[in-house]
């Protein structure tokens, strides 16, 4: 039947509904922010840039995706609220047109040792579906292949009345788990080193142990002397066989110590559930450091490091089980499973595919499965939590990013571009904050923001296109097109350092001889095998000062003043001219004001609404004792002075009677690495990514050794920081020192004086290195993917 003509014609009103289409964001106030006011397009791609510190990530997740986040939490009930974070209002007058927000930030993936690629992205999952299906000998259902439940078998009596009057039934039940009983599904086994857990020529009194934390004078002290187990007064080498196997290894018991219900556990069993339930890479430095020399950690016998019981690796499809499956590179598991033609699982199959597609997709396709999740780097986090948002079908939603591009070569952004541009063509609003050029050029609407950074920064510098980003003469502007040159000359090499038949992860025997004396840069595809070449082959023998890409982890109470050790002299100083204890100039300690205990302000928990910080009345966001302020020092008091930024400190510390030259040198290190904004006394929990990691590089670079290797210092960095990041590089380097970087940036490229180019691909396909010379005979050759970049880079 044939449909009539429309006689009416379209209204050229619009409809209500379609216009909304702009985010109204008005007098946002958070961190540095001042007063700030935009309109962002949606189902737009916006890029905000901005100097690290500007204010980007105080606009972009705490003022919209966090408000976004704190109304959704509002629509469940007070029941579940009461299970979610807390989250306070935005200081911003009005947000208007939100979205749904969905954040894709570069926090590293959880910690935890059972943590795998597998099990964060839901694969692991539909692989154990598939086992339990298809397996042969048949084992059991999907649990029977998780390495995170146990297999139980429990049995008991219960009473049965089927009308015929009760009786006594005796059922055993079998509950199956796939994991592996020596492990308990880590995949590792500890070996601990006795001789570095106690001096066995003390007694425990004496102070035997070198467990940190484990002190006689505390609750550890009231266990030992009252346990009854051992004579704390003798020493350990005169214990009996029985006294210390209790020292050592007693499962916990209940005990009683003046009358006080404790628990005593052997040293084993409780630093393995202390120390070793976490990852070694999240742990404190000094934990770290006694965890590694104390614990040897070898993959365990059982299951080779599997993860998994002789049943679930028993269970094969196709010659294969589910562990060499989850070992395999994910491109190869991918054609693996393409190979797999049954029509009883075909829409697990085509939903476990098009996961496993989006790794390769992704520029992930290296990876395996059961690589710990722990164990990737920033920008390999962030692109494997983006896996589990590219097949939705949600639109209209807005997609927060923190720097995709971290951690990618040239080659690798174009993939990222064309990712980011595919979410937005299914009707999303996509938020980038970015400082890559080529990752900027994409951008339909770009929000600058600073001019400086800290408390000069906070403003919109320019709103709109990226040709008028161009030519605003921000200084985003004015450094979006710089090229760095190549150098004319090069530093002759002073030494080698040799490294022979590296074979780590995917490397392939790799000889290599990395120059020392000079600025050595490593580059290569993401997954070539760059960080396995450094951080595994240079011997720490060789004075090596690494400055990773781990997070520092602070609370509100942790400022740059205590991370970087410059409290000490500046309270030792305090301390000396007014003849009291250091110990009154900390916060965290006797010259904490008594109101609120230092934090300096008084925080209201209000159950499942957001709990309230107001300043402290008492010592109003000082943070001291009012007689601590009475001290001073330089004509300031503590408070004055942790309020000064470094600039400001550096001058005051420098000369006159405040002259400190141990916070002086620090201080020049701070101000060296671009941090001369920072106040002193500004909590952690409030840095950017990039103030974070340039913080942790001047702490390094007070410690002792010829050779520091940093590992993509430019993360975070905005285009005119890069600059002053290669000059501190020169000073390094003209020092005497021998520089390595791992890095995509082609500026620190062009100015290496030697370029190691690992490749040709990431994976199986990587791990060897593809060039070795100085940057002008790469841009000459054009031998590899970086030759081909960097060449375009530098207009050769």
């Amino acid at each position: 039947m044939s449909t009539p003509p429309r006689t009416d014609k379209q209204s050229p009103v619009p409809h209500s509904a379609d216009s909304h289409d702009l985010i109204r964001v008005h007098g946002a106030r958070v961190n540095n922010l001042k007063d700030v006011s935009i309109e962002i397009p949606k189902r737009r791609l916006t890029v905000f840039t901005g100097v690290s510190g500007s204010g980007k990530s105080s606009l972009v997740f705490s003022t919209i995706a966090a408000e976004s986040q704190r109304l959704i939490n509002e629509t469940y009930s007070a029941f579940v609220q009461g299970f979610m974070p807390t989250l306070a209002r935005p200081d911003v007058d009005v947000l208007d047109g939100l979205t749904t927000a969905i954040i894709v930030d570069q926090q590293r993936m959880g910690a935890d040792p059972r943590s795998t690629v597998g099990t964060a992205t839901d694969a692991n999952a539909m692989l154990r579906i598939l086992w339990s299906r298809l397996g042969q000998p048949h084992i059991g259902p999907p649990t029977a292949f998780s390495f995170n439940v146990a297999q139980a078998v429990a049995s008991g009596a219960m009473k049965v009345d089927k009308g015929k009057g009760e009786r006594k039934v005796v059922r055993e039940a079998v509950y199956h788990g796939g994991m592996c009983p020596r492990c308990e599904g880590r995949g590792t086994v500890t070996d601990f080193d006795l001789s570095q857990l106690y001096d066995d020529t003390k007694s425990l009194n004496e102070g035997a142990l070198s467990v940190p934390g484990y002190s006689m004078d505390g609750w550890y002290g009231r266990i030992y002397r009252g346990c009854g187990y051992f004579d704390p007064d003798k020493p350990i080498r005169k214990f009996t066989k029985k006294e210390l196997d209790d020292l050592l290894y007693k499962e916990p018991t209940k005990i009683k110590v003046e009358g006080i219900n404790l628990t005593y556990s052997g040293l084993i069993p409780t630093i393995q559930k202390s120390f070793l339930s976490k990852d070694v890479d999240a742990m404190q430095p000094h934990i770290r450091a006694f965890v590694e020399r104390v614990v040897t950690f070898t993959a365990c016998p059982d299951c080779g490091g599997t993860r998994l019981n002789e049943a679930a690796r028993s269970s094969k499809i196709k010659g294969i089980n589910i562990a060499e499956a989850c070992a395999m590179e994910i491109r190869d598991l991918a054609e693996w499973i393409r190979g797999l033609d049954e029509p009883s699982v075909a829409p697990l199959l085509g939903k476990l595919l098009h996961t496993i597609d989006s790794f390769v997709e992704i520029g992930l396709g290296y990876l395996s499965l059961d690589r710990p999740a722990g164990t990737l780097s920033g920008g390999e986090a962030q692109r494997t939590k983006m896996i589990r948002h590219l097949g939705s079908a949600l639109t209209d939603v807005t997609y927060v990013f923190d720097e995709p591009t971290i951690g990618l070569h040239p080659h690798d952004i174009q993939r990222m571009n064309g990712l980011l541009l595919r979410l937005r063509d299914k009707g999303n609003t996509v938020l980038v904050v970015e400082h890559k050029p080529e990752a900027i050029a994409i951008a339909e609407h770009v929000v600058d923001l600073g001019p400086g950074a800290g408390t000069a920064g906070g403003t919109v510098c320019y709103e709109g296109t990226i040709e008028g980003l161009r030519a605003s003469g921000t200084i985003t502007g004015r450094h979006l097109d710089d090229r760095a040159a190549l150098k004319e000359t090069v530093r002759t090499p002073k030494g080698m350092l040799e490294i022979r038949g590296a074979n780590r992860h995917n490397l392939q025997d790799v000889d290599v001889d990395v120059p020392l004396g000079v600025l050595c840069v490593v580059t290569g595809v993401a997954g070539s095998g760059k960080s396995s070449l450094i951080h595994g082959s240079i011997p720490a023998s060789a004075g090596v000062v690494s400055v990773d890409q781990a997070p520092i982890r602070g609370s509100r109470r942790s400022n740059p003043a205590t991370y970087t050790g410059l409290l000490d002299p500046i309270r030792k100083a305090f301390a000396k001219a007014n003849g009291v204890k250091p110990a009154l100039f900390s916060a965290n300690s006797e010259g904490a004001c008594p109101a609120c205990n230092g934090v300096g302000v008084i925080y209201v928990d209000l159950g499942m609404m957001a709990g309230v910080d107001t300043p402290c009345e008492e010592c109003e966001g000082k943070r001291f004792h009012a007689s601590v302020l009475e001290y001073h020092f330089g004509g300031r008091d503590i408070s004055e002075v942790l309020a000064m930024s470094v600039t400001e400190a550096k001058e005051f510390f420098g000369a006159g009677e405040a002259r400190t030259p141990a916070a002086h040198a620090i201080l020049d290190r701070l101000a060296d690495v671009g941090l001369g904004y920072l106040s002193l006394g500004q909590p952690l929990t409030t840095l950017s990514g990039g103030e974070r990691q340039r913080l942790k590089l001047a702490t390094h670079m007070a410690d002792k050794g010829g050779v520091y290797v940093l590992d993509e210092p430019t993360t975070g960095l905005h285009l005119a920081d890069v600059e002053q990041l290669l000059g501190l590089l020169d000073r390094l380097v003209d020092s005497g020192k021998s520089v390595i970087v791992i890095e995509h940036h082609q500026a620190v490229m062009a100015h290496a004086d030697w370029i190691i180019d690992l490749g040709p691909g990431a994976g199986h396909d990587g791990g060897q290195i593809v060039f070795e010379g100085t940057p002008a005979d790469l841009v000459a050759a054009r031998s590899t993917l970086t030759g081909e970049h960097l060449a375009a880079y530098v207009g050769k």
